[in-house]
């Protein structure tokens, strides 16, 4: 991976962290393994907002449905990666 790309992979992860701290009340670490509903109890209302707060600060647009194949901050950012990708 070149250093624009590791750059670019890390600037993301970084972001969908800051997003997912309102949905983070006890205040864990977020990193890439952390389990959207195990560890943070992302329900299918609070997924709705985590999207749609993803969807405007990446200027993309995320299927609802592909939310529920999510599984942790890893997936979530595989996800807005290949949609900035498609554009």
């Amino acid at each position: 991976m070149t250093d624009t790309m590791q750059s670019d992979t890390d600037e993301v992860l970084q972001e969908i962290r800051v997003l997912l701290e309102a949905h983070n009340p006890n205040r864990i670490e977020i990193t890439e393994e952390t389990d959207l509903s195990a560890d943070l109890s992302i329900d299918s209302v609070a997924a709705m907002d985590v999207i749609m707060n993803i969807e405007d600060r990446f200027e993309i647009d995320i299927p609802l449905n592909r939310f529920g194949e999510l599984r942790s901050v890893r997936d979530l950012a595989e996800v807005v990666r290949a949609q900035l990708k498609n554009g």
